[in-house]
């Protein structure tokens, strides 16, 4: 690090903005304001490559591949499968040549395909080579993510500033991401030999923390210096730890007003990975902190890279930030639903909505946020179904065989015997046409 830019983190750390974050920035009021945006921390707006982020605009879901992106079939099909099921923005890893070569004949099997998703080089040690080396690829990319922990040593600044000249030059913005386990060594050690001579030494993760906070500020500065626009900058400042995350980003949304790309850097298998991206994600958006959200699921073998993209959307719907698809409320079942019927039934219309969704999405607008209620027995059976949009009540254990139906709050029919799947599913294709369709 350079005696200037030693200056400029102490200069940070000290005021804990610089002289570009102090400035106001207007941002455009925008007329009638869904009711899902109010209260969001204020944002200038970035696009990238159509796609806006920013607290004018609603959370974006964006996810990544795990495929070799010198394999461009491959790595093709996962882009559109992510795409296809939601994700808004994909990143792909460019860390060769090989890699870098493939990107401009990837995205251009995508355009044939249909499918238009903003596609993201994610960059690490060699991108300062690689978009120099490749202009093709630089010019197919709609955002670069840059890691300033890894952009080199004694050369970081310099190697840096060749990023952004190339953002500059084919107009994309950049997300300078920050990691805790790769941040920026000579800061980090400059803080911690700060930190041990002070009276009152900090503790270990505080100082850690501010490290981020600063490494990824200095970088921006240093970005809009070199002449990157402020509306084409994103921040993210990743851990994997849920207090760490919600600590980190609490501070780092106060010192900015960069979009925030939210998200744990780690979050795991399964379970644990869901239960705490969903925990550190709710209470971050509840606060009105983020603007663009990865769930980092580590995948089993074979398994489904898609979850990340399904999990982030339930995510931001279950906290009334956006709607994806109709939503079906299922009782968990008790000593009165013996019977495994209502579970069934619920897979099946779950999986029914799902299936239609892409239809539906282009001819009946609004049914994503259509509530559907498949109920076990009569205790809850009833009122949930009349809460819904459109529910039906199961029979419990021993209890009169009948399925009342409600449609708008009301009883609509009473199904009796076999085929209720099929008879409550016909009564669903009715209510989305005459509610969602065209002509309604």
């Amino acid at each position: 690090m350079t005696t200037a830019s030693r200056r400029e983190v102490q200069a940070v750390a000290a005021t804990g903005q610089s002289e570009i974050q102090r400035e106001r920035r207007e941002l455009p009021v925008v007329e009638g304001d869904p009711a899902h945006l109010a209260g969001r921390r204020e944002t200038a707006t970035v696009d990238v490559g159509g796609v806006k982020l920013g607290s004018r605009h609603p959370v974006v879901v964006q996810s990544m591949t795990n495929t070799d992106t010198a394999d461009v079939d491959g790595t093709a099909l996962q882009v559109a499968a992510l795409a296809h099921a939601g994700s808004e923005l994909v990143r792909v890893t460019v860390n060769n040549d090989a890699a870098a070569a493939a990107v401009p004949e990837m995205v251009r099997k995508l355009r044939d395909l249909g499918i238009g998703v903003p596609v993201v080089g994610d960059f690490h040690y060699n991108g300062h080579q690689l978009l120099v080396e490749y202009p093709g690829m630089a010019r197919s990319l709609a955002k670069y993510r840059i890691n300033p922990g890894n952009v080199g040593g004694k050369r970081h600044d310099q190697n840096f500033v060749t990023i952004v000249r190339v953002a500059i030059e084919n107009d994309v913005p950049v997300r300078i991401g920050v990691n805790w386990g790769s941040l920026d060594q000579a800061l980090l050690t400059q803080l911690m030999d700060e930190n041990a001579a002070a009276t009152l030494p900090r503790d270990s993760r505080d100082v850690m923390i501010e490290a981020m906070l600063q490494s990824a500020l200095r970088s921006a500065e240093l970005a809009e210096r070199t002449g990157l626009g402020h509306d084409r900058i994103v921040i993210s400042a990743k851990v994997s730890n849920v207090r760490d995350l919600v600590d980190v980003y609490r501070l780092l949304s106060a010192r900015c007003d960069y979009p925030l790309h939210l998200g744990l850097t780690e979050a795991g298998m399964g379970m644990k990975g869901i239960v705490a991206s969903t925990a550190g994600l709710s209470i971050l958006l509840g606060e009105g902190v983020g603007d663009t959200i990865r769930v980092s699921l580590t995948p089993a073998p074979g398994g489904d890279r898609t979850e990340e993209v399904l999990v982030a959307q339930q995510v931001l719907q279950s906290l009334g930030l956006r709607s994806f698809m109709p939503q079906v409320s299922a009782c968990p079942g008790c000593g009165r639903t013996t019977s495994t019927f209502f579970q069934e039934m619920a897979q099946r219309i779950q999986g029914y909505l799902r299936d239609q969704m892409p239809a539906w999405a282009e001819s009946h607008p609004g049914v994503e946020e259509m509530r559907v209620a498949v109920m076990g027995c009569v205790v809850n059976g009833p009122g949930e179904s009349k809460h819904a949009d459109i529910g039906i009540s199961l029979p419990g254990t021993f209890e009169e065989p009948v399925a009342p139906v409600f449609v708008d709050g009301a009883l609509r029919t009473t199904l009796r015997g076999e085929g209720l799947v099929e008879e409550f599913i016909g009564i669903l294709d009715d209510y989305v046409e005459r509610r969602y369709g065209s002509t309604a």
